[in-house]
């Protein structure tokens, strides 16, 4: 497994190179906004380890710009930041980081970090190879696993690896409802250590681009019962409302 490792500081960088090369992977490293785009779409890596301040760019412009890039989109990103305050996380998860760590952080958390999100893609590999992951058609949103694509209508929506998990997940379970926890637990596994805020702001981003309002808007086309696809169950969680338009 690759791992691209971005950071201005020189010993930040060795220290994640060491830890994570002596627990089997390689390390590719940048120092900057600009040189992690180029290794990023050069060596496609596994996994982007990212800080966010950097001196030519701001790691939240980095990952804009992998995010909105059709070769990178998919690439797991865990951001590193020195910054705690909720606006600089909740930015970073809305442009679809996949996990955050707060500077100064222990390496063994960091790793754990990195072998989560390892196990999520191995799981994802081991579904699709034993055909669970058909394709998906609901309201005006179509999912194909195998491609990592979504449609809405007629256009191509690029989604992260989590808001597609995320997806994914309630369009196979429409009109079932699942709390936070429950869809962490699902998509990432047991015990994974994210809050469960960052599952709103990630239904919230999954909303904004499938155009989902609390008017019924479906995917650019008016609901009939203006219900939205993915409705809020005050106090418990959410759900993908069922699909009635053949009804």
């Amino acid at each position: 497994m690759k791992i691209l490792v971005v950071d201005d500081e020189e010993p930040i960088r060795e220290l994640i190179k060491y830890n994570i090369e002596k627990e089997g992977f390689t390390a590719v490293l940048a120092e900057n906004g600009t040189s992690a785009l180029d290794a990023a779409r050069s060596q496609m890596p596994d996994i982007i380890i990212l800080d966010l301040m950097l001196p030519d760019m701001s790691g939240l412009d980095v990952c804009r710009v992998l995010k909105n890039d059709k070769m990178t989109a998919f690439i797991p990103v865990i951001m590193v930041t020195a910054k705690t305050e909720d606006s600089d996380i909740v930015a970073g998860l809305e442009l679809g980081a996949d996990d955050y760590v707060t500077k100064p952080f222990s390496p063994k958390v960091l790793i754990a970090r990195i072998r989560s999100v390892l196990r999520r893609i191995d799981t994802d590999t081991k579904r699709t190879s034993y055909g669970a992951d058909s394709e998906v058609s609901i309201h005006n949103i179509h999912i194909i696993p195998l491609k990592h694509e979504v449609y809405i209508g007629e256009k191509q929506v690029l989604f992260s690896a989590t808001e597609f998990a995320i997806l994914d997940y309630l369009a196979r379970h429409a009109g079932q409802v699942f709390s936070r926890q429950q869809i962490i637990n699902a998509i990432k596994g047991e015990s994974y250590p994210v809050t469960e805020r960052s599952i709103d702001v990630q239904i919230l981003s999954i909303r904004r681009k499938i155009g989902d309002t609390a008017s019924g808007v479906r995917g650019g086309e008016e609901g009939d019962d203006g219900v939205p696809v993915i409705e809020t169950i005050r106090g418990v969680g959410y759900r993908m409302s069922e699909d009635t338009a053949d009804d």
